[in-house]
C-alpha cells in the first residue's frame, strides 16, 4: 500500500459523494453522540466566517433543531464569535451566522487575554515570535469554548477535516483541540458540496481560505502557507494523480504533523520510538 493510499484510508475519504446522505450521516452523527452521553445539552463551535465552521455550525444547529423536536429536551447550540480586535472580515462572519441560524450567539473578545498572556511571557525572559502569538490566539479561542461548554453541558465541535488534517494545518491544542469532529472524513471541495447543498450563499464557500492568526501576514492564504492549492490536496485525497512535487509537499506536512494527530504519547506507544 502507498502513503497515499494509507492517507485515504486513515482519513476515510471518499473519491466521490452524495452531499445528501454526508449531510445526513453528520447531523446523525452528532445526535448519536449527544444522546449516548445523557450530561450533554449544548453544542458550541467558534464560527469565524469561514467554509469549516459555517458548515460545522449549520449540521449542529439542524442537529439540535431534530434533537428537541424528537425528544423535547432543551437541546441548544451556540455560536461563538472569537475575534483578536476588530475582525478585518466581520462581515463574512455576520453572514456565516445568518445562514447557520444558531439559538444562541456569544461573542468574547480575546486580545486582551492574548495580549496579557505575551507580556506576561516577555516578563519571564521569552521573544515571543508572531507565529507563536499566532498559535497562542488559537488556543485561546479553545479555552473560550471550553469555559462556555463547562457552564452549558456542551461539547466543543471541532472543524478538523481531511484537507487539513493531511497537511496540519491547525494549531496543537487549539483549533486541533475538540470533542467532536463532524466533517472529518470530507476533503474541501466536498465541504463546498454539503454547503451548496444545504442551501449556503457562494461566498461562504468560495472566500479564500486563511487561518488569519499572524499580524506581519494578515489574511495570508492557506494555499500560500502551505505551498500547494486545494484542488492538488482534495485530487489527492481521492486517489488520483498529481504532480510529483505537490505530492512531495503533501507527504511532507503529513509526516511533518503527525505528532498533531497523537493523543500525548506514553511509554507504551511505538510513536517515540526510532
Amino acid at each position: 500500500m502507498t502513503l497515499q493510499e494509507q492517507i485515504i484510508s486513515q482519513l476515510g475519504v471518499k473519491s466521490t459523494i452524495n452531499p445528501e446522505e454526508e449531510v445526513r450521516k453528520s447531523i446523525d452523527f452528532l445526535k448519536a453522540y449527544m444522546l449516548k452521553h445523557p450530561f450533554l445539552k449544548t453544542y458550541v463551535l467558534g464560527i469565524s466566517g469561514g467554509q469549516d465552521s459555517s458548515l460545522s455550525g449549520r449540521l449542529a444547529q439542524l442537529a439540535v433543531e431534530e434533537l428537541r423536536a424528537e425528544t423535547q429536551k432543551d437541546y441548544q447550540f451556540i455560536a461563538i464569535r472569537l475575534p483578536y480586535g476588530v475582525q478585518a472580515d466581520e462581515d463574512d462572519a455576520q453572514a456565516a451566522l445568518s445562514f447557520i441560524k444558531p439559538d444562541k450567539i456569544l461573542t468574547i473578545n480575546i486580545k486582551e487575554a492574548v495580549d496579557a498572556e505575551v507580556v506576561a511571557l516577555q516578563e519571564a525572559g521569552l521573544n515571543i515570535s508572531d507565529f507563536n502569538k499566532g498559535n497562542i490566539k488559537a488556543r485561546q479561542r479553545m479555552i473560550s469554548q471550553y469555559a462556555v461548554a463547562g457552564e452549558t453541558s456542551g461539547a466543543v465541535i471541532g472543524t478538523d477535516h481531511a484537507a487539513e488534517n493531511v497537511t496540519g494545518f491547525f494549531t496543537k491544542f487549539g483549533d486541533g483541540g475538540a470533542d467532536i469532529l463532524p466533517i472529518f472524513r470530507l476533503n474541501k471541495r466536498q465541504g463546498k458540496q454539503l454547503l451548496e447543498s444545504l442551501g449556503a450563499d457562494k461566498s461562504l464557500y468560495e472566500k479564500v481560505p486563511t487561518a488569519d492568526l499572524e499580524e506581519e501576514k494578515p489574511g495570508i492564504a492557506d494555499e500560500i502557507a502551505l505551498g500547494v492549492t486545494y484542488n492538488e490536496i482534495d485530487d489527492y485525497l481521492e486517489g488520483k494523480n498529481i504532480s510529483k512535487s505537490a505530492q512531495n509537499i503533501i507527504e511532507n506536512w503529513w509526516r511533518k504533523g503527525e505528532h498533531k494527530r497523537h493523543l500525548p504519547i506514553t511509554l507504551f506507544d511505538d510513536f517515540w520510538k526510532a
